[in-house]
């Protein structure tokens, strides 16, 4: 492949029918929009936007007025134009730069981290499916589309490994979580090492890799106009073993994807197996995603397409329905009856109210609300993960009104979510016996630390893309203004500890790549709000799910 076909505009037949697809080009010319507090952007005003602020000289944030409820001010030292450079900038473009991956001296990838002061290099040296999202979005928005073609095409050359773990062989479409590339000085060569999960602390395969690979193969066709790469014959069958693996039929009831602890971002037992929100919300947005992709010039593509829309029915459905949690809702579970039977049932999953762990009853304001970690038979996860609700936000798996709810329960509960590093990953933090059962005495996973209530500096890039979507762009300012007052000065720590995320993370890896990455993306997101368009999708007004309550089956 060229590497310097990425910038070339690819006539063809394929295209990407998304609902958020404007030209922005033609809209630089339209005046600057004044947006109210309640609207959600699309890309064409997000584009107006910028570029009427960026004419008027003005800061985007500082002119913006939130007013009503959240109370929420940009703090006096903000005086600065946003579009003038941060100093934390230059360095994280060094930083980012340095951690680069060369296969036969073109780059394909980032390592995880370039931590000088620790011995131990485990696997921080391997390039990471999801890792390497947050660095390639920032080269995207840099111009620099050639790395990530690379990193797209190699992965997709891996996948097609055959995959064995212990003698058992996994499914054709699993994407790898890493892969290493070995120099040989002596020959001169290169050569790819892949884990799919066979050499992964706990043997876990990676779910969501594929799920990524197809977000970022969008993002790139979004951000350069190449519809050549998605369109190919090898990423027109990647995409389709992917969503095999997803959408074979078998025992399951729920258009929800069964999922293992680890098998994520949360990669270490933590509770998450069954349905876990992260999944569920990766798997919504690759299938609208892939959706806008796959061509339909044969029976197996215009089948896999038939398939995705009804998935992506009963799936968004079920989300809204069932995952969703308020203050009306939880009031509702907490009056729950039980043991009911039949069609008419109103406690679908049985879950026994008793159940519903006390912090919640506190946590929960009366303006907010936010998709739970877990549903499944007797089982409700009312845990707090910020992966999946801002995912969920990008993919328009909320509906705008809840997508503005999650946005509240965020300035409600700033101090529990965000406290003074952005953001938890989770919370509440699972603790004493509890901790034990759970975690299995998870030494990395104590108290407020690491995957167990643990604040993540790369989640920065996925809340502003929230803020900026659900126009709340000044939670996301404040919250960048907490990450450049330490991620600097502590060498981009892989993750901090404690309540309020005041502590560096006690294994904590330095330089960490995704974390230099987010804080790029998140502040090229704010200066540039239409660079939210390669990884957003609005609303798609004809997929109203028509589903009929469930019944039984009669003779």
């Amino acid at each position: 492949m060229d590497g310097h076909m990425g910038m070339r505009k690819i006539s063809s037949h394929c295209s990407i029918p998304d609902l958020d697809d404007s030209d922005l080009l033609r809209l630089l010319e339209k005046p600057k929009l004044n947006i109210e507090r309640q609207r959600s952007f699309d890309e064409r005003s997000l584009s107006e936007l910028s570029i009427g602020l960026a004419r008027a000289g003005l800061d985007s944030y500082d002119t913006y007025s939130p007013g009503g409820r959240s109370g929420f001010n940009t703090p006096a030292s903000s005086t600065r134009n946003s579009f003038e450079p941060h100093p934390m900038v230059a360095d994280a473009w060094e930083s980012l730069r340095k951690s680069l991956v060369y296969f036969r001296g073109q780059p394909v990838g980032t390592i995880a981290a370039v931590d000088h002061q620790s011995e131990e290099v485990l696997n921080y040296d391997q390039v990471f499916v999801r890792d390497f999202v947050p660095s390639a979005l920032a080269f995207l928005m840099n111009g620099e589309p050639e790395i990530v073609r690379n990193f797209l095409l190699k992965t997709l050359h891996l996948q097609g490994w055959e995959k064995r773990v212990d003698r058992f062989k996994l499914g054709e479409g699993v994407m790898p979580a890493s892969f290493k590339v070995l120099h040989d000085p002596i020959r001169k060569t290169d050569t790819l090492i892949a884990d799919f999960g066979e050499s992964a602390i706990g043997r876990v395969a990676p779910v969501d890799s594929g799920f990524w690979w197809i977000i970022l193969l969008r993002a790139y066709t979004k951000s350069t106009g190449d519809l050549s790469l998605a369109e190919s014959p090898d990423c027109q069958k990647g995409m389709k073993l992917i969503l095999t693996l997803c959408l074979s039929e078998g025992f399951d009831t729920f258009p929800t994807l069964l999922c293992a602890d680890g098998c994520c971002m949360v990669d270490r037992r933590m509770g998450i197996y069954g349905y876990p929100i992260e999944i569920q919300a990766l798997f919504f947005m690759a299938l609208r995603c892939a959706l806008s992709m796959l061509k339909q010039d044969d029976a197996e593509g215009k089948e896999c397409v038939e398939r995705i829309v009804k998935r992506l029915h009963a799936l968004s459905y079920h989300m809204r329905s069932y995952f969703w949690l308020d203050f009306q809702q939880l009031n509702d579970i907490y009056r729950y009856k039980t043991e009911e039977y039949s069609h008419t049932a109103v406690n679908k999953f049985n879950v026994i109210p008793d159940s519903i762990p006390d912090w919640v009853f506190d946590f929960m304001p009366m303006r907010g609300g936010y998709f739970i970690g877990n549903v499944s038979p007797a089982r409700m996860d009312f845990r707090w993960f910020a992966l999946g609700n801002c995912v969920a936000i990008l993919s328009s798996l909320a509906t705008p009104e809840q997508s503005m709810a999650i946005m509240d329960l965020i300035e409600s509960r700033w101090d529990e979510l965000v406290g003074e590093m952005p953001l938890k990953i989770s919370y509440p933090a699972i603790e004493s016996h509890e901790w034990q059962i759970v975690t299995g005495c998870d030494p990395k996973n104590t108290r407020w630390s690491y995957h167990n209530g643990g604040s993540w500096p790369v989640l920065l890039w996925l809340v502003t893309a929230a803020c900026i979507k659900t126009g709340r762009p000044q939670i996301a300012r404040r919250a960048i203004e907490l990450a450049e007052s330490r991620l600097l000065k502590d060498g981009w720590p892989e993750y901090y500890d404690g309540k309020l995320g005041r502590y560096i993370g006690k294994q904590a890896r330095k330089y960490q790549t995704w974390s230099i990455a987010g804080y790029l993306v998140a502040k090229m997101m704010l200066e540039d709000p239409s660079h939210l368009g390669m990884i957003s999708l609005e609303e798609d007004k004809q997929m109203k799910p028509v589903i009929k309550r469930s019944s039984s089956w009669t003779c």
